[in-house]
């Protein structure tokens, strides 16, 4: 089975902006057999932005979670290290401990980000 691992903006947008989200990511998000993950990073990455201001949000971050089914994916410094192979296509820190995790864990990274699509990972934009 598929596993898919979801980028920080498409668990939000799951969550407060679901039209931003193509049918298709909308089909495996509402499935009940569609293996979903969400990341320790993107928890973090959503915390940092909570906390200093840039992102305010009606539920705990956790909850965002559990709505959508999705497991955790701890990171391991294994999959961290796996930056250092990636190509330099995005800078973003966040976005590449995501790929790394996708790469590693062999998800499926949903994403709308056209930098991260572009890594030599599965990938699904979220967009369709």
């Amino acid at each position: 089975m598929t596993g898919y691992l979801l980028d920080t903006h498409v668990v939000l947008w799951a969550n407060a902006a679901p039209e931003r989200l193509g049918s298709a990511t909308t089909r495996l998000l509402t499935d009940p057999a569609t293996a979903i993950s969400v990341s320790a990073v993107s928890i973090a990455e959503m915390a940092i932005k909570r906390s200093i201001g840039k992102l305010t949000m009606s539920v705990p971050i956790d909850d965002l979670r559990r709505q959508l089914r999705a497991d955790e994916l701890v990171l391991s410094s294994a999959q961290a290290q796996l930056i250092e192979a990636l190509p330099m296509l995005h800078r973003d820190p966040f976005d590449r401990l995501l790929a790394a995790q996708a790469k590693a864990e062999n998800l499926v990274l949903v994403t709308a980000h056209d930098r991260l699509l572009a890594y030599p990972i599965s990938t699904l934009d979220a967009r369709t």
